[in-house]
């Protein structure tokens, strides 16, 4: 709105000065010509307040004569004019009389020489032409302005209503000229995080639907055969491990449930989040810690500083790292390799495991909601929202998420912004 008002009042303002200035001096120059007229007229009436005033009149006649303009001499006091207007010798007054002659009046020492009266000027008309053309220049200088941003608003309005109506994939293309260019870009931000959110909705209910069909079948038919293992005959073992299994199955829908929480939850990435200070060194041994027990698969740390801290929300920081250790604990073979470093502008957290190569075509979409890489197409590892909810809490903090895989070793890396950095190495301090 401020591009608007400032370029109306340039476009007005600019507008006024230069037709303005342009009309003035073409009058000037081709239509006005009173001072054709008012100077002979002035140096007439001083020659004559040279003359006695006795003498006036003579001389007036013998001029008269040969000149075609009517002049006479009146006594002041015979001159009535309007308000506190004051005669002077070398200051012409004209007046229009009503029935469209004009008389012009000038001060001759203590009287009036009165010029006149002559028909009016012809040209005077064209004043009024000229006033005529001064308000369409006006208004044709306007309507180049109004016109295309009335199109543009118009195709706002048009896209608005198709969008309204489910048209998720409309778009407005404007010249980046436009006045309203601003506002249509919004729009399309916007249309494209609605048509993302839709699409993720569908993709979504698609994915649960197929995702908990699988462990509620298992328990159907675990209700089915449920009278068998509990009659009196059954062996308590058998008993156990059929509830084990149907309680598995429980615990697997709790966890999809629990991971699609988390992941809708961090759909509100455009509200701005309170940011604290994070220490990553600890926080991803205390992680290594914990989670090392639960594969077998060996997790070595490698890090050259005491202390690095980045602003973000602790717990998803946390969150990811965790999922980045367990998606590697999935498919690392022997060695799950943590390494946390200072790579020129960012700071990087890479988990290095030595598991089956992610095939290039797969890489650009394994951070997708329940994308399923060929990986896992022979084998149950997860649900394919760890990955997702990594790239999430990576964009909410600014940051992002890169993976490289070869025959030899798969390698995701967090990446965060070097803002507001401090880290420490390892004997001494050092402010980055």
């Amino acid at each position: 709105m401020k591009r608007l008002f400032i370029s109306l009042y340039l476009l007005l303002s600019l507008s006024f000065l230069g037709i303005g200035w342009s009309l003035d001096t073409l009058w000037q120059r081709n239509v006005d010509d009173s001072g054709e007229f008012n100077s002979p007229l002035i140096a007439f009436a001083l020659l004559l307040g040279e003359i006695p005033k006795q003498d006036r009149l003579h001389h007036l006649r013998n001029i008269q004569a040969n000149h075609p303009i009517p002049l006479a001499l009146h006594e002041r006091d015979q001159i009535a004019l309007a308000g506190d207007i004051e005669l002077a010798p070398n200051e012409v007054l004209s007046t229009i009389t009503e029935n469209k002659h004009e008389l012009f009046f000038i001060a001759v020492g203590d009287q009036v020489l009165v010029a006149g009266p002559i028909d009016v000027d012809p040209r005077e008309e064209l004043r009024g032409l000229f006033t005529l053309f001064f308000y369409l220049s006006l208004a044709l200088v306007s309507l180049v302005w109004v016109w295309p941003l009335s199109r543009d608003l118009k195709n706002l309005r048009q896209a608005t209503a198709a969008f309204g109506k489910a048209n998720w994939d409309t778009r407005i293309k404007l010249a980046k000229s436009s006045q309203v260019s601003p506002l249509a870009s919004t729009f399309n931000d916007m249309a494209n995080h609605i048509s993302e959110l839709i699409d993720n909705q569908k993709h979504l209910t698609n994915a649960i639907s197929h995702e908990i069909r699988t462990p509620l079948g298992r328990l159907k038919f675990a209700l089915a055969l449920l009278p068998q293992y509990f009659e009196p005959n059954t062996q308590v073992s058998k008993r156990d491990d059929f509830l084990n299994a149907m309680q598995a199955d429980i615990e697997e829908m709790e966890t999809l449930l629990q991971e699609l929480l988390t992941y809708a939850s961090l759909e509100t990435q455009y509200v701005e989040p309170e940011f604290e200070n994070c220490e990553l060194v600890n926080t991803s041994q205390q992680l290594i810690k914990r989670l090392q027990p639960l594969s077998p698969t060996t997790i070595n740390w490698e890090c050259n500083f005491e202390e690095v801290y980045v602003k973000g929300e602790v717990a998803l920081i946390e969150r990811a790292i965790q999922n980045l250790i367990t998606n590697a604990q999935r498919y690392g073979d022997s060695t799950i390799i943590v390494t946390l470093n200072i790579l020129g502008e960012h700071i990087r957290l890479s988990v290095t495991n030595d598991g089956p190569e992610i095939p290039l075509e797969d890489q650009p979409h394994i951070f997708k909601p329940f994308f399923r890489s060929k990986l896992q197409h022979h084998a149950n590892k997860g649900h394919g929202l760890g990955l997702a909810i990594i790239s999430r809490v990576m964009n909410r903090h600014r940051g992002r998420i890169t993976v490289s895989s070869n025959p030899n070793q798969t390698t995701f890396s967090l990446l965060w912004p070097k803002d507001s950095l401090w880290s420490k190495e390892s004997g001494d301090g050092q402010a980055s």
